[in-house]
Order: structure tokens, then C-alpha cells, then sequence
């Protein structure tokens, strides 16, 4: 039985992520002079357009200033497609030579995200990094020494973070509403294309690595670092891809789950994570748009004992809520929720998961 008093509760007390992505007043932007000046350095991410689309979007916050692809050929396939169509285009020294920039997205090529976002950092620049920091732990370490240096901020780009449930989710476990949390299992996958599978068997962590990488942020933020790792993997005979993966995470009274599996036709729809305690559960299936069923052995946050098909909020766009949060880090009013030792705890994590070596 539903709780008459939930949608009270979430309108009080959803999360942080929900607030930030409430949107300013209709016809109300911001002067230029108030905008935070931002950028875009490569364009090769999978992410990298709906970065830049979401960036262009929020002009009552950012005013974006240019953007950089080294990679002449890459620049010429994407120029004329949207959202670059009416970007200016800038050389990667430019746009770090700018002292008016305060924020770059960095969107290149998975190997290439770490080392430029060191030299963001070393230009003075607040970065969104995206997603996983590479393959090296020592160079994420580096990357983030040179963050805490400077005092500058690194927003990692797990958008799950700012997903409506999942800030629900992280909301109820800080608060104890499912007890002693003892089991997360998570599941990410697709049926990947051809050139999707050729882009992605050049890692070695296969598909965990690039896509999983969400969940096991998730997982850390529920539970902390794990004890032990385990990674299982299936690689495909045809072309190397690590294409159906498995890994296991052991805290001192919890087991975690994360697989992933790039041949499941159905895999968007069957994105789910669950967390279950002592006094409660909560599922999340599917991850976007989310659905999100509570269930308590007594009463929380408004809602009575049993289970809740629970009403979330509505996402503004799917990367919204992290570069609405991130301007008010760069303007001085909040610290990011995610600081260095949890980004490198996740990246860790991962490597293991994905049965890399740490270095």
C-alpha cells in the first residue's frame, strides 16, 4: 500500500541532484557576465555530443567558448552534425591559454582522458572528466594530486549520480532506512554493433570497464572501497571482445554484484541495480527513464512499512543535474559530493573488476 504522504516527502527531501536540476525561472537567462565560461576538448567520447548539447543548453549558467579535436579527420565527420554545427572551433592551446575559461569538458578517446585533463588542471581549469579515468591507476593518482594541488575540482562523469533514483537510493542508505545493507547486485548492458564491439576490444577490461564503470560508482558510493575484487570474463573467439562480464565485490558483511553483457538484445530495458538491507530493499529497473520500488519492514522518510511504487521526480536531461551542480562548485557554493578519495577507490575498483592490474 502506497503512502499518502510520499509525494509530500518528495517534494521535501528528494536529493540534491533534484534540486540542483530545477530549472530558473522561464525566460529568465542570466547576464553574459555571470555565465560561467566553458569549453569542450575532444569529441571522440561516447558521451561527447550530449555533453556539449547539455553545456549549450544551460546558457542561463554556462557560455560556451569553443571547442578542440586535434584529430583533423574526427573533426571533419562531426563539424557539420549537431550540436557542433554552431560551435566555434579552437585549438586545444587556445582554449587552455584563456584565462577566462573556467571549466573543460573533457570528452576525448578513453586512453587520451587522463592526460588531458592533467593539463587542464595544470592551466588552471575546473574539469568534467568523463567516464572511467583511463586505464592507469598511477596516472589517475597523478591527475588527482594535481586537482588537490591547485584546489581545483575533477567531476568525474558517472551520470548516474544525478539520476532521480539513485539520489533517492543514496539518500535512504546514508539515513538507514534499509538497515545493514547485505547484498547490491547491478546489471548494464546492450547488443553492441560491430564497430561498437572493434571500438571497445581495444581495452582489455571489455565492456565492464567502459559501461559497467557506472554501477561500480554506485557500488562505492553505498558501500566504500571492497576487500576483495573478483572478475569473470567471457571473450568472444570471433574478435577479442570481452564481451560478457561478471565481477564480485566483498565488503566484511555485504556481497556486490556488477556484470554486464554486450550480446543481450533487450540489455537497456533490463539495466537495473538493487540494494538490499536488513530492513528494506531497493530496486531500480530500469535505470533511464527510472523506476523505483521501496519496501520497508517499518516506517521512513513518510513512507509506512511494505512496498512503494515511488513517484520520482522527472529528470531534466539526462547530464542536466552534474553541470548544474558542478557551476555552483566552480562559483564557491558547495563542495562536490564525490572527492578524490572516492573517484580513486572507484577507479580501483574497476580496474580490478575489469581484471586489470593496479598499478
Amino acid at each position: 500500500m502506497k503512502d499518502p504522504n510520499r509525494r509530500q516527502f518528495l517534494k521535501a527531501s528528494t536529493s540534491t541532484a533534484a534540486l540542483a536540476m530545477a530549472s530558473p525561472a522561464l525566460g529568465q537567462q542570466a547576464p553574459p557576465s555571470s555565465r560561467i565560461k566553458a569549453a569542450q576538448i575532444g569529441t571522440k567520447h561516447s558521451h561527447a555530443s550530449g555533453k556539449l548539447a547539455t553545456l549549450l543548453d544551460l546558457d542561463d549558467l554556462y557560455e560556451v567558448v569553443g571547442v578542440a579535436e586535434p584529430d583533423e579527420a574526427r573533426r571533419g565527420q562531426v563539424a557539420e552534425r549537431a550540436p557542433y554545427r554552431d560551435c566555434r572551433w579552437s585549438s586545444v592551446e587556445a582554449l587552455l591559454d584563456d584565462p577566462e575559461i573556467k571549466v573543460i569538458a573533457v570528452e576525448t578517446g578513453i586512453d587520451e582522458l587522463v592526460p588531458a585533463a592533467i593539463r587542464c588542471l595544470k592551466a588552471g581549469k575546473h574539469i568534467h572528466h568523463d567516464k572511467p579515468a583511463g586505464q592507469s591507476m598511477a596516472a589517475c593518482r597523478t591527475m588527482h594530486a594535481e586537482a588537490t594541488k591547485r584546489g581545483l575540482t575533477i567531476q568525474m562523469g558517472y551520470m548516474l549520480r544525478y539520476n532521480p533514483a539513485f539520489q533517492f537510493l543514496f539518500k535512504a542508505a546514508k539515513e538507514g532506512w534499509l538497515g545493514e545493507i547485505a547484498e547490491v547486485h547491478g546489471h548494464m548492458g546492450k547488443r553492441a554493433s560491430s564497430g561498437l564491439r572493434a571500438e571497445l576490444a581495444q581495452y582489455p577490461g571489455g565492456g565492464l570497464f567502459e559501461l559497467a564503470c557506472h554501477l561500480i560508482d554506485a557500488v562505492v558510493t553505498v558501500l566504500g572501497k571492497p576487500s576483495e575484487v573478483h572478475a569473470i570474463h567471457i571473450t568472444s573467439e570471433d574478435d577479442g571482445f570481452r564481451d560478457n562480464q561478471l565481477a564480485t565485490f566483498r565488503y566484511p558483511k555485504a556481497l556486490a554484484t556488477v556484470g554486464s553483457n554486450h550480446i543481450d538484445p533487450f540489455g537497456g530495458p533490463r539495466r537495473q541495480f538493487t540494494v538490499v538491507g536488513t530492513e528494506g530493499t531497493i530496486e531500480i529497473r530500469p535505470l533511464e527513464p527510472a523506476k523505483l520500488r521501496l519496501s520497508l519492514t517499518k516506517p521512513h522518510g513518510g513512507f509506512d512499512r511494505g512496498t512503494h511504487e515511488v513517484d520520482l521526480p522527472r529528470s531534466e536531461g539526462r547530464y542536466h543535474g552534474e553541470f548544474r551542480d558542478l557551476a555552483k562548485v566552480v562559483r564557491g557554493e558547495k563542495q562536490l559530493a564525490w572527492n578524490a578519495a572516492h573517484d580513486l577507490a572507484v577507479q580501483e575498483t574497476l580496474l580490478r573488476a575489469s581484471g586489470l592490474p593496479v598499478d
